[in-house]
């Protein structure tokens, strides 16, 4: 499976994101994350924000399965058993 990862602006982060997506990775060593480009089909394209406005733009990238965002630290869990379910 291969993941594109779509990082808000980090104008009011509330929580470390890189670090968030560290520990996805963890839980998920089986899938490929990667910066999403455009271009590129993606399986899932995982939009991490800052805040709950989460308000990173995606549009611009193709998927197959859809959108997943999350805007707190506290999400991980559902978005590791979100992308092992599609998977």
């Amino acid at each position: 499976m291969k993941c594109g990862v779509r990082f808000c602006g980090g104008c009011n982060p509330r929580y470390d994101r890189g670090n968030a997506l560290e520990e996805i990775k963890k839980s998920l060593s089986d899938v490929e994350f990667e910066y999403a480009c455009e271009g590129v089909t993606y399986d899932v394209i995982l939009v991490i924000g800052g805040c709950t406005n989460c308000c990173a733009s995606y549009e611009q990238f193709k998927t197959r399965e859809g959108v997943i965002k999350m805007w707190d630290y506290g999400d991980i869990d559902r978005i590791v058993k979100v992308i092992r379910d599609l998977s």
